[in-house]
């Protein structure tokens, strides 16, 4: 079917709803500006007087005008070189929001027996705090380097880009032993597009353009909980 307005800021596509939530297996979400209201390195770059130059590098990477997410997640971390560690913690407390309805949506997939996966771009720092605080099952993301107190401008070991939010998607459904279209992947940017094509139910929330336009569900308006408007 062609897109149409489901409700009020709530685009459907490709499906006829409602699908049920009990027969899906996993829920794997994307974290900055999907399930909390930031972009965690934008606001870590505010520290240092760089968070316009990191912005305008993080947006054309969710619009997809910057086709190596890799390249330009190393191009700003570098700009974070030297931001004192507790820098983090600051953004932590006094920027970092959860987004509406998301604990609702989080709430009711557990319910209905699915594991709940967050897989970001972003750092272990805010992604493991979240998790924890949503009561997530497991989390995947990247760790900064910090060396005498200081951020390197490095990440270490392999970077979390949109190829290995698929494959943890994939290897959470091998492990729990359903096809990859008994999950449903939620998420903004164009990075999020390969673990949405390999679901079952993709929702792009308040997102770039090109995400909505192949995204299953589109949330234009509200929180994430509207998502629950299609499921019975």
């Amino acid at each position: 079917m062609s897109a149409q307005e489901f409700a009020p800021g709530l685009v459907i596509q490709h499906f006829t709803p409602p699908l049920a939530l009990a027969q899906f297996k996993a829920i794997a979400f994307d974290m900055d500006s999907t399930l909390i209201s930031i972009e965690c390195i934008d606001e870590i770059a505010d520290a240092v007087g760089k968070k316009a130059e990191v912005a305008a590098i993080t947006e054309a990477a969710m619009r997809g005008e910057i086709t190596d997410f890799k390249d330009s997640l190393c191009r700003r971390v570098a700009l974070l070189k030297g931001v004192p560690a507790e820098s983090l913690q600051e953004v932590y407390d006094q920027r970092l929001k959860i987004n509406p309805g998301a604990p609702e949506l989080i709430n009711a997939a557990k319910a209905a027996g699915l594991q709940t996966l967050l897989v970001s771009g972003g750092f272990t720092f805010f992604a493991d705090r979240v998790r924890e605080r949503l009561g997530m099952h497991e989390a995947h993301s990247n760790t900064l380097e910090i060396e005498g107190g200081l951020l390197t401008g490095r990440v270490l070991g392999d970077i979390v880009d949109g190829e290995a939010k698929k494959q943890h998607l994939l290897k959470l459904c091998a492990r729990l032993g359903c096809d990859p279209r008994q999950s449903i992947a939620v998420g903004d940017g164009a990075n999020d597009l390969l673990m949405m094509g390999v679901s079952g139910l993709s929702v792009a929330y308040h997102a770039k353009p090109k995400v909505r336009e192949q995204a299953m569900v589109a949330i234009n308006e509200g929180g994430l909980d509207r998502v629950l408007e299609v499921l019975a």
